[in-house]
């Protein structure tokens, strides 16, 4: 079972302070990251994830009580948000494809058919990503943060550009994969994905348990 623990974490972009003094727990469920439009919800998951340094405090992730390192973190992770897109002049088969050999899988086209029937695009499979509309690129990137089975689910806004079946997608994503066991966390400022959360931490707030 992985678990974080965050200590006094903080972080500023020159002199503009984004959070600080931050301290919570996860290790079980979904743990929703909630705040208003540029609040710091996206800087916190990266921090998580080691795509930013903050500026001090720490993150401590384990598996079964073993510490983990910063690659073996990266390694169980999916990771879906905005700011991160596929490969345009691939098709989305293609992209899941690399994805999948790329941390050294098989790729595996029955395992791959079956994901892209599950965000409800296997009809594109063999259209280029770039071409697709914004929705259908989000389903694809959902695709792209399963396609590991991950046990941490990082989704970034992930009903952005999504129409109300892209929205039960993601309700579904979300309640599958806790109850798989998958660490979950989910930044939004949608107040019907922050109703999937057992736990929120608000930006700019204390930590909040439903």
């Amino acid at each position: 079972m992985i678990s974080l623990k965050v200590e006094n974490l903080s972080k500023k972009f020159n002199t503009k302070t984004v959070f600080e003094g931050f301290s919570f727990e996860h290790n079980s469920g979904v743990l929703g990251i909630a705040g208003s439009n540029g609040s710091g919800k996206s800087t916190l998951l990266k921090c998580l994830a080691y795509l930013l340094r903050p500026n001090s405090g720490s993150i401590v992730w384990k598996n079964h009580e073993h510490l983990m390192n910063q690659k073996q973190v990266k390694k169980h992770i999916g990771y879906a948000a905005p700011y991160i897109n596929l490969y345009a002049e691939l098709s989305v088969e293609e992209n899941l494809i690399f994805l999948m050999e790329a941390s050294g899988d098989k790729a595996e086209t029955e395992k791959i058919h079956a994901l892209l029937e599950r965000v409800q695009i296997p009809h594109l499979r063999e259209q280029l990503f770039g071409n697709l509309s914004t929705g259908q690129q989000q389903r694809a990137k959902l695709a792209a943060a399963l396609v590991h089975e991950p046990e941490i689910l990082m989704l970034d806004e992930p009903g952005s550009n999504l129409d109300e079946k892209g929205h039960e997608l993601v309700t579904s994503i979300v309640k599958t994969e806790a109850e798989k066991g998958t660490l979950v966390f989910l930044a939004s400022n949608d107040p019907n994905e922050i109703e999937l959360c057992n736990k929120v931490v608000n930006i700019g707030d204390s930590v909040t348990v439903r």
